[in-house]
C-alpha cells in the first residue's frame, strides 16, 4: 500500500526553506552588486560579478586580523572548554550522592537564570583591573560562564554511562585519572561535538562580551569590526554584506563538517 503524500507538512517545509534561502540569496545578492545596482533596485539578480566589493571589505575591515582573533579565540575556548568542563561535570556527576557536590550542581545551573547585562558592568572593572581584557582574559570568560549550561548537559549525559565499567577498569588497576581518560572520555564523544559545536557558534558570533572586554583596537574580532565598519560607513551595504558572508563562510563549513561527526557521533553512543 502506497503511503499518502502529506502535502501540508511538505508546504510548511517550503515555506520554511523559504525563510532561510531569501535572506541568504539577499545576502550574497547585495554583496555582488555595485551601489548603483543597489539603488536600482534590491531584489534583482546583479548584473554582473562584482567580487571586488570583498577585496575591498577586506582592506576596509583589517579582516585578516580579525579573522585571526576570532580564530584564535574559538579554537582555543572550544579545547579547553571541552576539556575542563567535562572533567568538572565527571567529579560531580560520581558523586552526587554528597552533599557538597549536589549543592555545587545546583549553584552551577542557577547561573543559567542570571542575565548577562546585570554583571556586565562589575565585568568591565574587574576584567580591567585584572589586566583580562584582552583575548586571553575573554578566553577564560567564555569557559567560565558556558560551564553552567555545559555542566548541566555533561551531568546528565555521564550519569547515564554505566558504572560497572569504571569499576571494571579500576579492578584492572586503572586510577580514577586513567578511568577519565580512557573509559569516560572516549564514551562523551557525541556530547563533546555537541558541546564543541555550540561552543564555537557562540564564541565565533559574540558581540556583546569582546565589546566590554576587548581594549585593544588590534585585538578585535570580526563582529566588532563589522560593527565598527557599519557604523563608519553606514551606507556601503554592498562592502558591508561582503564583509558579512566572509564572517559567515567558515561557520557554515563547520557546521556542515560537524553535523556529520555528530550524527555518527550519536550512533556510536547509542550502540554502545
Amino acid at each position: 500500500m502506497k503511503k499518502k503524500t502529506n502535502w501540508f507538512v511538505i508546504c510548511l517545509i517550503a515555506i520554511g526553506s523559504l525563510f532561510i534561502l531569501f535572506p541568504l540569496y539577499m545576502a550574497i545578492s547585495i554583496a555582488l552588486k555595485t551601489p548603483e545596482e543597489l539603488a536600482h533596485s534590491v531584489f534583482s539578480l546583479p548584473t554582473g560579478l562584482h567580487f571586488e566589493n570583498f577585496t575591498k571589505a577586506i582592506e576596509a575591515t583589517n579582516f585578516f586580523q580579525a579573522f585571526k582573533n576570532s580564530a584564535f579565540i574559538t579554537i582555543t575556548t572550544v579545547i579547553f572548554t571541552i576539556l575542563t568542563n567535562s572533567m568538572v561535570a565527571y567529579a560531580i556527576a560520581r558523586n552526587m550522592h554528597r552533599r557538597f557536590f549536589r549543592i555545587l550542581y545546583y549553584y552551577f545551573v542557577s547561573a543559567l537564570f542570571i542575565p548577562f547585562p546585570i554583571i556586565m558592568l562589575p565585568i568591565v572593572k574587574q576584567t580591567s583591573a585584572f589586566g583580562m581584557n584582552n583575548p586571553s582574559g575573554l578566553i577564560f570568560l567564555y569557559i567560565v560562564y558556558g560551564i553552567a549550561f555545559n555542566i548541566f548537559i555533561y551531568v546528565g549525559y555521564i550519569r547515564s554511562i554505566p558504572k560497572e565499567l569504571e569499576e571494571a577498569a579500576i579492578v584492572d588497576g586503572c586510577s580514577t585519572w586513567g578511568v577519565f581518560w580512557k573509559i569516560v572520555f572516549p564514551l562523551l564523544a557525541p556530547i563533546n561535538a555537541t558541546i564543541g559545536i555550540l561552543t564555537c557558534l557562540w564564541a565565533w558570533n559574540d558581540f556583546l562580551l569582546p565589546l566590554v572586554v576587548l581594549s585593544d583596537q588590534d585585538d578585535m574580532t570580526l563582529p566588532l569590526v563589522q560593527y565598527v565598519f557599519q557604523s563608519e560607513f553606514g551606507t556601503d551595504y554592498n562592502l558591508a554584506f561582503a564583509s558579512y558572508l566572509m564572517a559567515l563562510s567558515p561557520m557554515i563549513i563547520v557546521y556542515l563538517f560537524a553535523q556529520k561527526w555528530i550524527i555518527s557521533g550519536v550512533t556510536r553512543g547509542a550502540i554502545k
